[in-house]
């Protein structure tokens, strides 16, 4: 009898860990306030404006922002549930007589602010990383927000800075080998919330390029067209082609644009003293993140 219900406990274990929970159904969040037309920052990120809808939001704790220009912007711990949840916020004007008004995030100033802002990196390879700088004055404080493709589409807030000796600010932008190509913009904001500076550089890299010559077998005096690929982010490929004698180092063929569809072409038009072999061409994007190579011959064309 012992030894049945021994038997019978084990078994129950083992369905028990054959059980697994479903993950959970992620929330949709309808959200409103007063006024209407205030910024949402869902987790520092900046997800418009109300009212608004923001839907497959995994379910667990979350920060919710409201901000709005000449208003205490409004700031919580949410915990967000499966299914549909709504949330209202009433922001509190900030008193044009209060001294030393804060929003929850940085310190109000009454002067206007006036700011510049630049970057290190016109052009940054990914994994590399970008310094943002300028001058802020009249402002206690910067707020850094940077769009761009990807997780940055809707604007990601980077940090909040203080100016300091003579309203010099500056911030470094490591985000790791993690992002897409493309162009940025880094938006400088001043207390207040009113845009005051922004500027733009591309990244580069996390992509890849091709080649492929229209013939692979071509005669003295022809023309060959060699067209491709590039989707680092380049604006411009380079094409040298190797082969036999005088292209024994290489012949560098020039850089050549990347059209909006990410594609590549360049003609080239053998002379009758070229010598007979096979060539290879290779072609890399610039700044070189990226290279491909493909092969004709010359001189065995029928």
């Amino acid at each position: 009898m012992i030894h049945r219900i021994l038997v019978l406990i084990f078994i129950s274990i083992l369905l028990a860990g054959c059980i697994t929970s479903q993950p959970a159904e992620p929330g949709t969040l309808q959200l409103t306030s007063s006024p209407s037309g205030s910024e949402i920052y869902l987790d520092n990120q900046y997800r418009g404006s109300t009212p608004s809808t923001i839907s497959d939001v995994a379910p667990g704790n979350h920060t919710l922002e409201f901000r709005s220009g000449g208003y205490k912007s409004w700031k919580a711990t949410i915990t967000v549930p499966s299914g549909t949840s709504n949330y209202f916020a009433s922001l509190t004007a900030q008193p044009g007589s209060e001294q030393g008004a804060k929003v929850s995030y940085e310190e109000t100033v009454a002067e206007p602010a006036t700011m510049t802002v630049q970057t290190s990196r016109d052009r940054m390879i990914i994994g590399d990383s970008n310094t943002f700088s300028g001058t802020a004055t009249g402002t206690g404080s910067v707020t850094l927000t940077l769009f761009g493709p990807g997780y940055y589409t809707n604007g990601v807030v980077l940090d909040h800075v203080k100016p300091g000796t003579a309203g010099v600010w500056s911030y470094t932008w490591s985000p790791g080998t993690n992002i897409q190509p493309g162009s940025y913009i880094i938006v400088a904001r001043e207390a207040g919330k009113t845009e005051s500076g922004r500027a733009t550089f591309i990244t580069i890299g996390n992509g890849l390029v091709s080649v492929i010559p229209s013939k692979y077998a071509v005669a003295t005096g022809d023309t060959i067209t060699l067209s491709g690929r590039c989707t680092t982010g380049a604006p411009n490929v380079r094409v040298v082609i190797f082969g036999p004698e005088r292209f024994a180092g290489g012949v560098d063929l020039g850089s050549f644009p990347v059209m909006t569809d990410q594609t590549w072409s360049t003609r080239y038009t053998t002379d009758l003293t070229i010598p007979a072999g096979v060539y290879s061409v290779y072609v890399s994007d610039v700044p070189q993140t990226a290279t491909a190579s493909s092969q004709f011959t010359i001189g065995f064309a029928s």
